[in-house]
């Protein structure tokens, strides 16, 4: 695979103007996979998702060890509901480079989006394997804060309440100002009956702009001093 460079005198002004840039140097060097990913990226940026999906198909035909294309394949099926295709498209991505951090995470994620109550067993296995790959992917990046904040939501899935808060602090010590953590650690304390914690994250993440369930503030409110 080769690579091309922009120079500073040439560089696009406008989202088009580059699209248009990527196209030229694609004519020129159609076997280019980081030139086919770089169109997919700004065609998906003005939300031209068919021609985007091309374009990433294109990149990893050149450049199979492209994990990013897999990845943004994987966006491009949950913005069409399809659960199945952004977790198939996630686990290339961990196969096309080993340790690719942000992969595992996503398969976590979209494991716990396909639990539906239908089939406990069926359910749990994915609750198990969702932890089990966001516990590689903090494995690879012990600073992916998404990582466990996601991990923490899993746990809370479980019914492990200790594990749940051990991720969701972990998040908050790397990135302090972390709305969705905080709401984690409301929801875990609450359900420890450790309500001074509980209101301490629950008014956090609402002062970073998080919505708070009402439930959970109505709850916390019979606990204010």
């Amino acid at each position: 695979m080769t690579e091309t460079t922009i120079s500073e005198s040439s560089k696009p002004r406008t989202s088009d103007e580059y699209i248009e840039m990527m196209r030229a140097q694609l004519k020129g060097n159609s076997e280019c996979g980081t030139t086919h990913y770089n169109l997919a990226v700004a065609l998906m940026g003005k939300q031209e998702y068919d021609a985007a999906e091309k374009a990433l198909h294109d990149a990893v035909d050149c450049s199979p060890s492209l994990a990013e294309a897999y990845v943004l394949l994987g966006g491009i099926c949950l913005q069409r509901n399809d659960l199945e295709g952004c977790l198939r498209y996630n686990k290339y991505a961990t196969k096309a480079r080993a340790g690719f951090a942000e992969g595992y995470a996503n398969i976590g994620f979209v494991l716990l989006q396909l639990i539906d109550g239908k089939d406990a067993k069926d359910d749990e296995e994915k609750l198990d394997l969702a932890i089990k790959n966001l516990g590689k992917a903090i494995i690879h990046n012990s600073k992916f804060v998404q990582a466990y904040t996601t991990l923490g939501n899993a746990y809370l899935m479980k019914g492990l309440l200790d594990e749940s808060i051990k991720a969701n602090l972990e998040a908050v010590k790397i990135q302090p100002q972390f709305p969705i953590a905080h709401n984690n650690l409301a929801v875990a304390y609450l359900e420890k009956k450790e309500y001074d914690k509980a209101l301490f994250h629950c008014d956090k993440a609402e002062s970073l702009g998080f919505q708070v369930a009402d439930a959970m503030k109505q709850e916390l409110a019979l606990h204010r001093k």
